[in-house]
């Protein structure tokens, strides 16, 4: 075992990490026996991690973030950084070691004042480790203000501080910051690689990880939750038959609102399973009693923590969308690929009989117009257009097509 493990069909980003993670081992020894650090070096201080979703960019994060903390004694014999079984090894990658920081949000953006806050502890050395490593899972949402604020502690990094930024494409980081980054595209894991990992970390039955791993085209989280979640494959199944529901007006308008009422059911679980623990707990911090009147000068405090659940709810909302819109997507490439005659293999083989029928009653020119009317809505909703209209102009497409 390594820190590596995890890392699914990304061999070539794994060697570039490896080397880095060498040279930084190299270098941290030097520097404690006083001696001049090596002139050229594969490691540097800011690293972006881009590829499309399920590709494993925070995973390759946390692994570079462990291998640069590894204390193994077996490097003295020279043993890879990353064995896996250390103490730095192992409390950075389960989250607990001091001078990891991984910060993702729940929100739809992330503001300059938790930026700065940020920006600050990068600036401390480390406690315990060997660097301060700095993890942000979701650098596409920087705001333009947080994003400026973390450009100065990129240019100027503390000296044992490491910048591992992850996003989608290289588009949705500013210029100026991807621009002192070192660059790692890593791609859509191979289906029989995530299949794998599945029966061997997760012990599903293989027909199971197969079909999981197939349905969503390499994405890993997705193939778990799957392979693993009865009501992720019912809401999955119910977003496949709406290909078919949507030959009259009432039929695409009726299917509009359950998308949209599904979602919103999805929020409303996270939220119950969350608010009301985050609330209660905040309420015991500020002394409140059981039951009764909060302390004065606390109203501020609890409104900032409705407003932040309020906007939580939105992006699991939004998420749940963009997770049926994505099936949908899968959908209509089956169709296209049986309408070319392409030979690639079928994502979605559950359904073959909708396949077959929707492909055979159109042209790939009509599919095509289809998958474009999809990719619309998913931009109407990163612009904040409202779900249901969204939602409702993609289904009446999907009927006119």
């Amino acid at each position: 075992m390594t820190v590596w493990d995890e890392l699914v069909g990304q061999d070539r980003v794994q060697v570039q990490l490896g080397a880095a993670a060498q040279d930084a081992d190299t270098l941290v020894s030097a520097e404690s026996r006083g001696e001049a650090a090596p002139e050229a070096s594969k490691m540097t201080h800011a690293w972006l991690f881009t590829g499309p979703p399920g590709s494993g960019r925070s995973t390759a994060a946390r692994a570079f973030a462990a291998a640069l903390q590894c204390v193994s004694p077996d490097r003295a014999l020279g043993a890879a950084p990353g064995c896996g079984f250390c103490d730095g090894c192992h409390t950075a990658l389960v989250g607990t070691h001091a001078d990891v920081d991984v910060v993702r949000t729940d929100m739809l953006s992330i503001g300059v004042k938790e930026t700065r806050e940020l920006v600050r502890r990068a600036q401390l050395s480390p406690a315990v480790g060997r660097w301060q490593v700095i993890i942000l899972e979701d650098a596409d949402r920087l705001t333009e203000g947080a994003g400026n604020v973390l450009l100065k502690a990129v240019e100027e990094p503390a000296p044992r501080t490491v910048w591992l930024l992850c996003a989608p494409s290289l588009e949705d980081v500013l210029p100026t910051i991807r621009s002192r980054c070192r660059h790692l595209t890593l791609r859509t894991p191979p289906v029989d690689a995530v299949a794998d990992v599945l029966i061997r970390r997760d012990g599903i039955e293989p027909h199971v990880a197969a079909a999981a791993a197939r349905a969503t085209q390499g994405h890993i989280g997705r193939a778990r939750r799957l392979a693993t979640d009865e009501k992720a494959r019912a809401r999955r199944a119910t977003v496949l038959k709406l290909p078919l529901r949507v030959d009259d007006v009432g039929g695409c308008l009726k299917a509009a609102q359950e998308l949209i009422d599904a979602a919103a059911e999805d929020a409303k679980q996270v939220a119950d399973e969350v608010d009301t623990k985050e609330t209660e707990e905040l309420k015991a911090a500020l002394g409140a009693a059981q039951g009764g009147r909060m302390p004065r000068g606390t109203a501020g405090v609890m409104k900032d923590l409705e407003d932040r659940q309020k906007r939580r709810k939105t992006r699991t909302q939004r998420d749940t969308l963009d997770l049926a819109l994505s099936d949908l997507t899968g959908f209509y490439r089956d169709v296209l690929a049986l309408q070319l005659g392409s030979g690639i293999a079928i994502a979605n083989g559950d359904v073959q009989d909708s396949l077959d029928r929707i492909a055979g009653s159109s042209t790939p020119e009509r599919t095509l117009r289809r998958i474009e009317a999809i990719t619309a809505c998913r931009e109407a909703l990163e612009a904040n257009v409202a779900p249901l209209l969204a939602v409702e102009a993609m289904t009446m497409a999907l009927r006119a097509g």
